[in-house]
């Protein structure tokens, strides 16, 4: 652990991108849900009815936030459930349609593997290409679409370059098509870093995460739109939610809710702090020689993305010589930080095996601080500097 100039711990956590720290107004919120407002949701009497508002109340405000109705929001156990509910719930209840499914190469694992198993149950998925800096070729979309398409999947940020993918333009392809494509959203990554709407977008359904904006673990949401035909994928006890069986998770429903609204309240004034760091890192990082940023500039990129390769570094180790500077950071996709292969979005955007596996993702959040980034920008060169000296691989042969 590092030290500052009058012996404080130095602790700058750059991986906002896998998770957040839990606001303290959020936490707030949340106690008295565990000890003295814990009714089960689902019964009439005082403190179940008490519940039952609070999660009203998270449906409302988890709603504003995407320009949904409430009652079109269900709350899950986070992204990775709400991703398989609206994809095979979506395929099941229309394979009477059709089994084609399209979704891209740089999709989260949480929609990969979901793919994965509907191909080995008769599906056909087609999985799109991405450009070098992972965009969507919406003219390949639409000359895949069939008459037996019957969903469509792309996330409207990735999580591991920042692309800002162009799904607007998607919903407006999908909604020409004489008959109905479904189209699911995974926004977990760009809640809280781009608007959403989910109408202006024609998603049909759209995934969030609570811990991804400063919320707890173990809550995410759902939305469905009305008249969306949808399965479950799972079955048993039902309390507020058909589609999702259990007893609801209050005090983090609860959490999530004041997440959203925290969210929405300071969204500008988060976005632009997000964006200014970003690109100071960026700039910084840059002047580092044989260093590749990856992923778009600018607007087309999420504010709080900054995915580096250093050439000549092995990531695992940059991460953990960081981590002694008291720095966090990721190696990879939220998802596949403990993977040795190289990562899909990397190699899928072109990037050799042999500089991606040399590949720091930074993910900013809304209490970073320009102090944190000059901090930052002080070590990494000394820390790549002294793995490239230690490396069997010189960055100029790569």
């Amino acid at each position: 652990m590092s030290y500052n100039s009058l012996g404080a711990r130095v602790r700058v956590y750059l991986d906002n991108g896998t998770t957040t720290p839990v606001a303290r107004e959020v936490l707030d919120a949340m106690l008295p849900y565990f000890t003295e407002k814990f009714g089960h949701p689902v019964f009439p009497y005082s403190l179940g009815l008490e519940a039952a508002e609070a999660v009203e109340r998270s449906q409302r405000a988890v709603a504003g936030t995407i320009n949904a109705k409430p009652e079109e929001i269900i709350f899950t156990s986070g992204a990775t459930q709400s991703n398989d509910m609206a994809i095979r719930g979506v395929a099941y209840a229309n394979r009477h349609r059709g089994r084609h499914i399209i979704t891209t190469k740089v999709e989260n694992p949480s929609v990969l593997r979901v793919c994965e198993r509907l191909e080995r149950e008769g599906f056909k998925v087609d999985y799109l290409p991405v450009d070098s800096e992972g965009f969507v070729d919406t003219a390949e979309l639409e000359r895949k679409l069939t008459e037996e398409t019957i969903l469509v999947s792309v996330a409207n940020v990735n999580d591991e370059i920042g692309t800002i993918e162009p799904v607007e333009e998607i919903g407006e392809i999908l909604r020409g098509r004489r008959e109905k494509i479904y189209f699911h959203v995974n926004a977990a990554a760009g809640y809280g870093k781009v608007r959403i709407d989910v109408k202006k977008m024609g998603a049909d359904l759209l995934s969030l995460s609570a811990h991804k904006v400063h919320g707890p673990k173990g809550v995410g949401a759902l939305f469905v739109a009305e008249e969306t035909p949808i399965e479950p994928v799972s079955y048993g006890y039902i309390s507020l939610f058909k589609l999702r069986p259990g007893t609801e998770n209050v005090p983090g429903i609860v959490g999530f809710g004041r997440a959203a609204e925290l969210m929405a309240e300071n969204f500008d004034r988060d976005v632009s702090c997000m964006r200014r760091l970003r690109d100071k890192l960026m700039a910084g990082l840059e002047e580092i020689p044989y260093t590749v940023i990856n992923g778009p500039r600018g607007d087309k990129r999420s504010p709080a993305n900054v995915s580096c390769s250093f050439k000549g570094v092995e990531g695992e180790s940059m991460m953990l010589h960081l981590d002694l500077h008291g720095i966090s950071v990721a190696t990879g996709s939220a998802c596949s930080t403990t993977k040795l292969e190289p990562s899909h979005v990397l190699t899928a955007i072109g990037v050799k095996a042999a500089v991606a596996h040399g590949t720091i993702r930074f993910t900013l959040g809304r209490y970073n601080t320009e102090e944190e980034i000059d901090y930052t920008l002080s070590v990494v060169p000394r820390v790549v500097e002294q793995l490239r000296r230690i490396s069997p691989v010189k960055p100029e042969q790569l």
